[in-house]
């Protein structure tokens, strides 16, 4: 009897163990949120962002009108600078097209009078050739010379004054210094003239310049 009575308090001792071990998994079941439970995110992650409803304007009947309106104009006013562009760039291509002509038969006159230069030229050398007379070979190349500047003179070419004048860098070209009694910085000798035309020059005279002596 002893025997199995104590084998009797041993099984009771284990299912109350048993029971005890129970409840206590079931009130820690009991403790964890719902959320957990559910699968539900835990805390920290990011949500995905609401997206905002676009508000809507209301707009009158009137002010709607008057955009209507104004978009018409601007329309209006597009086709307008598209059409002004348009003759702008007819204008330009014309304009270049006569600038071209222009440049293509300008020099078309002076080539017409300085023709006339030839033939006096042409006479000259002729008549060197039946005639021993240098002299009149002089006069005929000399009077060449005079229309030759008087055709050219017709278009606004003039001579750069040089000899005896004081020299000027702007218009005279010093290729030599001569020591001599004349006064400082005078042209004693031109070796070739200079020209402008219309006032501008274009090509400076080449001169020789003098030099007080350093003895004197």
């Amino acid at each position: 009897m002893t025997e199995e009575h104590s084998k009797m308090e041993e099984k009771a001792l284990e299912a109350e163990s048993t029971s005890e071990e129970r409840s206590v998994e079931t009130a820690e079941t009991e403790s964890i949120p719902e959320k957990k439970l559910a699968g539900a995110p835990e805390e920290g992650m990011k949500k995905k962002p609401e997206r905002k409803k676009t508000p809507r304007i209301k707009v009158s009947r009137k002010r709607a009108d008057q955009l209507k309106e104004k978009a018409k104009k601007a329309d209006e006013y597009f086709d307008q600078l598209l059409r002004l562009r348009a003759e702008f760039e007819n204008f330009r291509k014309r304009m270049n097209r006569e600038r071209e002509e222009f440049a293509k038969y300008a020099a078309e006159e002076l080539i017409c009078e300085i023709l006339t230069v030839v033939d006096h030229l042409e006479n000259a050398i002729s008549s060197s050739g039946k005639s021993e007379d240098y002299r009149a070979l002089v006069e005929g190349v000399e009077m060449t010379r005079k229309e030759a500047v008087r055709i050219l003179g017709g278009w606004g070419l003039e001579e750069v004054k040089a000899l005896g004048e004081k020299f000027d860098p702007e218009k005279h070209e010093a290729i030599e210094h001569i020591d001599c009694d004349e006064e400082e910085g005078k042209i004693v000798e031109e070796l070739r003239k200079g020209y402008s035309l219309k006032g501008k020059l274009i090509r400076p005279s080449m001169v020789k310049v003098a030099r007080r002596n350093k003895n004197e």
